[in-house]
């Protein structure tokens, strides 16, 4: 009877050790079959809260929480709540943030390649151009980010950027007596900007605004759609029309943050960043034109570009491209815009000829 009592102890005993194995190790049956825990993304921008590329991210959010293997969760961090772009970088590499939607402005503090889609003024004619130069440079740019450590899941554009100023300016030297707004961080910009006699000011974008109101700055480019977010059109009531670059930029996650990701997840995820792409540059456009309209309600003047003004512009910027080149833009992408441009303008014009001659 004492020998029975024994064995049971000792069964009990073994059992208890057994099941507190289980416990620390995290090998018990209920645990296993759980779902995995989501990979979680901290996303930063400067898209203003309540604008149409900010309901883009969180559309794709939501498509990336039901990704297959769990999904991801994405927190957004609009209006520039993680700091300038500069610091949205910083913050990516030293993993507090570990995605960002940013200009090419912001992109160019990871490499400078991508800057010849957007400092290049004037040399753009239309958004279908700057499309095609995209689309077709994409691989390459996508590649030097990459070696950098960063995915690229989508491009895109919010329309044209346009000059707004405290007083009416219509001509490049009306611009030149004016101190005006440039990127924190850029000083390659900055010192470009100086050489050819503006004023520039170096300000993060939280800055504008008072900056505005202070006298700090008196101008600034910027697309529609943030002008009005930021209420620019205040202390600056005057647009000038003119088509001086689009704004384009991407959204990126770091490699590290990527490389987390099932392979599974990541195929689900891409088409989704893909549609948000299309949508986010259909929908930004679309409301830098409202933009517009809603602002001459509340009393900006815009100023008309004449043929005669947008050639002095031209001429103004064809006569700075060679300071570009090689500075703010690496030669050999600068090289290949321009190759590309005359590509898809020999192959517009050759369809409307051929248009014509079917006629």
């Amino acid at each position: 009877m004492m020998k029975l009592t024994s064995q049971t102890e000792n069964d009990k005993f073994r059992a208890w050790v057994l099941a507190v194995f289980l416990v620390l190790t995290g090998s018990s049956g209920a645990r296993a079959a759980g779902p995995p825990a989501p990979v979680r993304i901290k996303l930063g921008t400067l898209i203003p809260r309540g604008t149409s590329p900010y309901q883009v991210l969180l559309e794709m959010r939501e498509k990336w929480r039901q990704a297959p293997e769990g999904g991801v969760e994405v927190v957004v961090y609009p209006d520039g709540s993680m700091g300038g772009e500069t610091d949205m970088v910083r913050r990516m590499r030293v993993g507090q943030l570990q995605a960002a939607m940013l200009t090419m402005t912001g992109i160019s503090e990871i490499d400078k390649s991508v800057n010849a889609l957007q400092e290049m003024p004037m040399m753009f004619r239309s958004l279908e151009e700057y499309e095609y130069v995209r689309e077709k440079m994409r691989p390459t740019l996508e590649k030097r980010l990459a070696d950098r450590d960063f995915v690229v899941l989508f491009w895109g554009d919010v329309g044209w950027v346009r000059f707004f100023s405290k007083d009416a300016a219509v001509h490049p030297s009306d611009f030149k007596r004016m101190k005006l707004f440039t990127w924190a961080g850029n000083t390659d910009q900055f010192d470009l900007m100086k050489e050819m006699g503006f004023n520039p000011e170096s300000l993060e974008t939280s800055d504008i605004l008072p900056g505005l109101q202070t006298g700090l700055i008196n101008g600034l480019d910027t697309v529609p759609m943030y002008a009005l977010a930021g209420q620019f059109y205040g202390p600056c009531p005057h647009m000038l029309e003119l088509n001086f670059a689009p704004l384009g930029g991407a959204a990126l996650i770091t490699k590290k943050a990527w490389d987390t990701i099932p392979s599974a997840t990541q195929q689900a995820l891409r088409k989704a960043a893909a549609e948000a792409g299309v949508e986010m540059v259909k929908s930004s456009r679309a409301e830098s034109d409202q933009a517009v309209q809603a602002m001459q309600k509340r009393g900006l003047k815009v100023h008309p570009v004449t043929p005669e003004i947008e050639a002095e512009w031209r001429t103004w910027a064809e006569g700075i491209y060679p300071k570009i080149r090689g500075s703010l833009v690496p030669a050999d992408e600068f090289d290949e815009v321009e190759r590309l441009l005359r590509e898809y303008r020999n192959s517009a014009a050759a369809t409307k000829r051929g248009s014509a001659g079917a006629k």
